[in-house]
């Protein structure tokens, strides 16, 4: 009996609309968990599931990974399946935090909420691995599932997993060639779980305001993990904290050994991924407490110097054939010393800050753990080090109104101005498990005067940033023709920017080329011509 994974992460209503190329860390995560049992998982994205690409006779598994946003696509991947098998139903990922969409809408077997591995090992010896689901008597007593039993059961959570069994983990590299165009995709190797922000919303929680304790503010490392009045930990559009705890970090050692299978297998985009880089080892400054404060201690520079000085030195990137990327930081751990180091090893890559509003009024009440200066001060010091800020904001938040949108367009020029690279924009969605899990969703921007206000500002400051790199070379890796016209070929920047649409590149896919950009497409996309191979 083998397993297969479907990996339906942003692929909302069956099929990926951006983030083309991005192959994210999960189903990595859990084919390591049944390879060493000695299982043999396979992959599948999605779309090619659903275009019956994937025979479903080979398989008596059906695990599937998908955000809360996939719900339409998990749903016909399970449809899919129960027409054609009887094989049990695992779905995973943050869509498993809601229960209710996992379960009683995509029509799961079982959900597992929070961290899985463990989870899916126990599950794994009560007969999934058999391709039975386990009897209602045995699934009671796991941990972090969710099943029908006379209606809807929930258990409580896993306890967050401590950091040496975590470290112990080894996800797949194996299944990293079931992904289509994984040669150019940006693919993620988690370096440490969990955030360091144990802010709590102070107000438009679904528990209630904030009593004004101050205690996850204030408090020893111990008091902030819990609220006296139960408002969940962290921004409060945010459930990172609340499903994988506080920050803990793999070793150096093991993130190196992962990366370099991956790069001998043909991977040339390598994301080290974190929901805030600048956390890897302060949980180790801090042991054993938890990790609960988003500012002090600072940095663990040499934690970070060790890993980025490992991953840097390896043949392919310090040739230059591969690339290093980061991805979040918040700006409360931007030191001098920090975007120091990040420039030493990542000179000229990007890495993405949240803004999310200007208000600093407003990002008090999110439970935010940077200021809007405070950020912008970070946005500065990271260009200043030689690197490409990218920034967040966030448009229909709870508090939204007619002042924190003027500020958040004004924060939006000044980051353009103080360095920024990009503007991204994202409208606000409730998660499960979040301070704001109770709220609406926020309308469209077309919808909605006050973010039509934002969303015009980041679509004309991505604008002119992209008008900014016409004449300049990039290095991209080409990665498959475009299907709106055969004579391009889509390729993306091997530091990561636009999607380039490329002339006369034809028999240079899986090749590392530069280009000269020529033109802008659209705000996600330019075009090039094709220079010379560098490698």
């Amino acid at each position: 009996m083998e397993p297969l994974i479907v990996d339906a992460t942003a692929s909302g209503r069956g099929s990926r609309k951006a983030t083309m190329d991005v192959i994210g860390a999960g189903a990595r995560a859990i084919a390591g968990v049944m390879e060493r049992r000695g299982m043999r998982p396979r992959v599948a994205v999605a779309e090619d599931f659903l275009s019956d690409s994937v025979s479903t006779r080979d398989f008596g598994l059906l695990l599937v990974s998908g955000m809360t946003s996939d719900l339409t696509a998990v749903r016909r991947v399970v449809a899919r399946w129960r027409s054609a098998s009887k094989g049990p139903i695992v779905i995973g990922g943050p869509i498993a935090s809601s229960p209710e969409d996992a379960i009683l809408k995509a029509r799961g077997d079982l959900a597992v909420i929070g961290e899985g591995e463990q989870t899916l090992d126990e599950l794994l010896d009560l007969g999934l691995d058999r391709g039975q689901v386990p009897e209602s008597s045995e699934l009671a007593r796991v941990r972090g599932v969710a099943y029908r039993d006379d209606g809807l059961r929930v258990n409580p959570l896993r306890p967050v997993m401590p950091r040496e069994i975590y470290d112990r983990l080894s996800p797949s590299t194996r299944v990293i060639e079931d992904y289509p165009l994984f040669f150019a995709a940006r693919v993620y190797v988690e370096v440490l779980r969990g955030c360091s922000n144990y802010l709590r919303a102070e107000s438009a929680s679904p528990k209630g305001a904030c009593v004004g304790c101050r205690r996850c503010r204030i408090g020893g490392l111990a008091e902030r993990y819990d609220c006296p009045i139960g408002i969940p930990p962290g921004c409060g559009y945010c459930s990172v904290p609340s499903l994988y705890g506080p920050p803990k970090s793999r070793s150096a050692n093991n993130v190196l050994e992962e990366t370099k299978r991956l790069l001998s297998m043909g991977v040339r985009r390598i994301v080290l991924s974190a929901p805030d880089f600048l956390d890897y080892g302060r949980d180790l400054l801090v042991e054993p407490e938890p990790l609960t404060d988003p500012r002090a201690p600072e940095p663990n520079y040499g934690a970070l110097e060790k890993l980025l000085s490992g991953i840097t030195g390896i043949g392919k990137v310090s040739r230059g054939a591969a690339s290093i990327m980061i991805e979040n930081i918040k700006g409360s751990l931007v030191t001098e010393a920090a975007a120091r180091l990040l420039g030493k090893y990542l000179s000229g890559t990007p890495v993405s800050i949240g803004f999310e509003t200007g208000s600093y009024e407003h990002s008090s009440e999110l439970g935010r753990p940077s200021t809007p200066a405070e950020t912008l001060r970070a946005v500065k010091r990271l260009r200043r080090a030689g690197l490409r800020p990218y920034v967040y904001f966030i448009h229909g938040l709870p508090g939204q109104s007619a002042d924190t949108v003027r500020e958040t367009v004004k924060a939006i020029g000044d980051s353009v101005r103080a360095g920024s690279s990009r503007i991204i924009l994202y409208r606000f969605q409730p998660l499960p498990m979040s301070s704001f899990s109770g709220h609406p969703a926020a309308p469209p921007a077309v919808r909605d005067e006050l973010a039509g206000k934002i969303h015009r500002a980041a679509a004309a400051a991505n604008r002119s940033l992209k008008e900014e790199l016409v004449g300049r070379r990039l290095r991209v890796v080409v990665a498959e023709p475009y299907e709106k016209d055969r004579n391009l070929y889509i390729a993306y920047p091997m530091s990561h920017g636009p999607v380039v649409l490329v002339d006369q590149a034809g028999g240079r896919v899986g090749e590392v080329v530069e280009v000269v950009i020529k033109s802008v497409v659209s705000d996600r996309m330019v075009r090039g011509s094709l220079g010379d191979v560098t490698l």
